[in-house]
Order: C-alpha cells, then sequence, then structure tokens
C-alpha cells in the first residue's frame, strides 16, 4: 500500500488531470506457425500441425470491420515466425489493411518478429523497419520483451532474440520516426532483481530516444505451457501490483504505465488505476 501511495502520487504529478486513457482495438494473429517454441508459450504450432493457419483475407478484413464497427481505431498485429514468410508477405498484409481500412491505425510486428522478417529478406533491421513504415505500419508493440536479462531468456526462450537486439529494434525504429511501447513478463524464473535490470535497460533507452509512448508489465501465465510443468501457481495480485507501483516510480522518463486487463482481470486493472498506472490495455 506504501508502494501504491507513492506511485499515485508520480501518476498524480505526470498527470493532474486525473484522466485515464484507453484505445479502443483488437489483437489480430495472421499467423500461428512459429518456429521459436518458446517454453512459456501455449499459441505456437508447428507447420504440419491441423490447427495450424496464416489468416486469409476474408477472415482479416471481417475482424477489422468488427473492431470499427465497434468504435475501434487500432488494431495490434502479431504472428509467430513462420519460416515461410519474408518481408513481401508483411508488405502485402500492411497494404491490404490499409487499402480497405486506411481510417485504422496499424500497431504491429514485435522485435523478434522484425529481426525474423530481416533473416528471411536477407535485409537489415532498418531496411525492414523503412519498409514497414512505408507500407503503413504505425507503431511497433513491445511484445517478446519477456525480462530482459539474458540468462534467464535462454532458459524460457532460447531460440528468441536476445536483449540487445531487442532493444536495437526499439532504438532504430525510433530513429526513424516510429513509436513503440515496451513491456515486461515477470514471475517465471525472474527474480527481483531481473524486474530492476528489465526495468533499467529500458529506461536507459529512453533517455537515449525518448521513443516510448508506455510501459507494460504482466505476470506469467503457466496454463498449458511447457514451462508451466516445472513452474507451481503465477505470480498473484499483491506482486503484481508491487511490480506496477515500482515500476511507476522507477520509469521517471515514461509517460504513460499501462494496467494490463487481458492477464490480470478486469478487477485487479481497476485496482492499478490507484498503483501508478494511468493507462488502460
Amino acid at each position: 500500500l506504501s508502494l501504491g501511495k507513492l506511485a499515485n502520487l508520480v501518476r498524480k504529478r505526470k498527470h493532474p488531470e486525473n484522466e485515464v486513457t484507453f484505445v479502443i482495438d483488437r489483437n489480430i494473429n495472421y499467423s500461428n506457425i512459429c518456429t521459436c517454441k518458446c517454453k512459456f508459450c501455449a499459441f505456437y504450432r508447428n507447420p504440419e500441425d491441423r490447427d495450424a493457419y496464416i489468416i486469409d483475407e476474408e477472415t482479416l478484413k471481417r475482424k477489422i470491420q468488427e473492431t470499427i464497427n465497434l468504435g475501434g481505431t487500432a488494431i495490434l498485429i502479431q504472428g509467430g515466425l513462420n519460416p515461410e514468410l519474408n518481408i513481401n508477405y508483411y508488405e502485402y498484409l500492411l497494404k491490404f489493411i490499409k487499402e480497405n481500412f486506411p481510417q485504422i491505425h496499424i500497431h504491429g510486428f514485435s522485435a523478434p518478429e522484425i529481426v525474423h522478417i530481416s533473416r528471411t529478406s536477407n535485409l537489415t533491421v532498418k531496411n525492414v523497419i523503412e519498409k514497414l513504415k512505408k507500407a503503413g505500419l504505425g507503431s511497433i508493440p513491445g511484445g517478446g520483451a519477456e525480462i530482459l536479462v539474458d540468462s534467464i531468456r535462454k532458459n524460457i526462450a532460447p531460440n528468441k532474440v536476445d536483449t540487445k537486439s531487442w532493444l536495437y529494434v526499439h532504438e532504430t525504429a525510433h530513429r526513424l520516426g516510429l513509436r513503440t511501447t515496451a513491456t515486461m513478463m515477470f514471475g517465471s524464473l525472474d527474480s527481483n532483481e531481473d524486474i530492476i535490470e528489465h526495468l533499467s535497460v529500458i529506461r536507459n533507452l529512453q533517455d537515449k530516444t525518448g521513443g516510448f509512448t508506455a510501459f507494460i508489465p504482466w505476470s506469467y501465465q503457466p496454463d498449458n505451457t511447457e514451462l508451466g510443468k516445472l513452474i507451481k501457481g503465477k505470480a498473484s495480485g499483491e506482486k503484481y501490483l508491487k511490480v506496477l507501483a515500482i515500476s511507476r516510480i522507477f520509469l521517471d522518463n515514461f509517460e504513460n504505465i499501462q494496467a494490463s486487463w487481458v492477464t490480470q482481470g478486469g478487477k485487479l486493472a481497476q485496482v492499478a488505476l490507484k498503483f501508478g498506472a494511468n493507462d488502460f490495455g
């Protein structure tokens, strides 16, 4: 509660208007085929699996139209690291969305996806981001960060990009005029020290570029995952509120801290608005 009070003071100092911001959007996954196979993931499929997919145009159009009909102004589009997809697919996907729905903001493609596209397309990360931006990408989500401590990453996601690569994608995006968000998934194999190290590296990058719009922490969800068989239970609501409050206090160069109702539930996300959060995911 003391941490919550302190975080709320910081929140009020940064946002004296006492308003909560939010965007009505929809998460759309364009493919669940992924070579990364992170131990904490229940989403990925192998190409030969019966429920493996790449989204078709009609499904994509229907999902975006439904979003707009409900007052939505943005979509978050992400997917697995599909070895069959290169820059041509992603450029086509963005152009298709923008031609059919020019009003929609596209928040898409995490750092691991962008590195993956650079590899499948034989392009630099800078080239990939330039091409995606030109095709209609509006901003980049902070997915794929998990914990930005390589000793933990090697255990929970050995095939995923390392900390340096994740930071490089976001710094490059900022230099090219694209804003991004930063995230953190805690409560797997990480310690409190690892959480602070994660906050420290994104704070340092924000000092350099100022390109992050928001920080969003959430707790690891163990159900139906390989890692979940090794870890008993998950981070408590109390731990989530502590991490959120410390994030608000420590990240003094971030304007917005976002509550994650998707992972934490609506009630705890409401409580988070008194523990430093001013934005609602």
